[in-house]
């Protein structure tokens, strides 16, 4: 029986056999500049035409914050924040979607908590409050969750959407970038009630995290994390991950963007495509992706190399 795209990524989640291993693979602006000339008239999303479709949902942002959260000292202001989008007919729109649409639907929430409280304070000033005044650094967090439990559970009902993607980079490619025993009081509490949230609704959490974060895995396992990007190889081993790990965790990413994609030949892209594929897609647990949004750096050949592999078995 043939599977839809929806079917197809669903199961590679769920670490079951598939007829082929499912791609989601994103482009920087300044890439698809490049690109589009020889995309025959078609969209970004039309010529990736990704197993995955992104859902767009109303978010929010800070919004005027006051001159003393950018300052070194502890911020006395109140936080604003300004809400971006409508609800008016999202549910209706999603659903019209759906009806000429096979794909897995995912709402993509990249900066959702710890990135968050950087964009209110900077990375700097952020790290300082943690070190200096732990006590605000966790209010801080809190409220940026309790916002955020709001605005999911707007969305959540839509029986459409598959996924949802929170995301905060917590890692450099030196490892975790507070110690593993400080995410666990600061960061973990919070993002478990949104997984929890989210799985309540019947929805998979993915989360993107940059950098080498494979000290926290297990956490995220124990957290019921579903799909974890984008695996850097740069900085983590993909055997080891995949050995460890991968009967537990779906894996998307894992396509070096730092050296193969720009400066490998595109037959030396289709190789590690195909190697990195076959590794993590062993038993399921896969979705086909480089290990970041591919950057104007990248050779249209290279592109195409790697989308050649990405399609094969469709």
């Amino acid at each position: 029986m043939t599977m839809t795209r929806r079917e197809l990524v669903k199961a590679a989640i769920a670490h079951q056999t598939t007829p082929r291993v499912p791609y989601l693979i994103d482009l920087c602006r300044e890439s698809w500049e490049k690109l589009a000339p020889t995309a025959g008239g078609r969209t970004c999303e039309q010529y990736l035409d990704n197993d995955v479709q992104d859902i767009a949902v109303p978010w929010w942002q800070w919004q005027n914050l006051a001159r003393d959260w950018t300052g070194v000292e502890v911020p006395t202001s109140r936080a604003t924040v300004l809400g971006s989008g409508t609800y008016e007919n999202l549910a209706d729109n999603i659903k019209r979607l759906r009806e000429h649409n096979d794909k897995y639907f995912l709402v993509r929430l990249y900066g959702s908590h710890f990135e968050k409280a950087q964009f209110a304070r900077g990375f700097e000033n952020l790290m300082a409050d943690i070190a200096g005044d732990y006590a605000f650094a966790k209010r801080l967090h809190r409220q940026i969750i309790d916002k955020n439990l709001v605005m999911l559970e707007n969305f959540l009902s839509i029986g459409e959407i598959d996924g949802v993607l929170l995301g905060s980079d917590w890692g450099s490619q030196r490892g975790p970038l507070i110690a593993p025993q400080v995410w666990d009081d600061l960061i973990r509490p919070g993002e478990q009630a949104e997984y929890d949230l989210i799985h309540a609704y019947g929805k998979d959490v993915w989360v993107h995290s940059c950098g080498d974060v494979a000290v926290l895995i297990p956490r995220l396992i124990e957290m019921r994390l579903d799909v974890l990007n984008p695996i850097q190889p740069e900085c983590m081993d993909l055997a080891a991950l995949k050995r460890r790990f991968g009967a537990r965790l779906t894996f998307w990413g894992g396509i070096s963007t730092q050296n193969v994609l720009p400066f490998g030949s595109p037959a030396k892209v289709r190789d590690e495509a195909r190697r990195v594929r076959d590794l993590m897609a062993d038993g399921g647990g896969y979705i086909l992706a480089p290990s970041q949004s591919i950057q104007d750096d990248v050779p249209v050949s290279n592109i195409e190399a790697l989308l050649d592999v990405a399609r094969e078995g469709r």
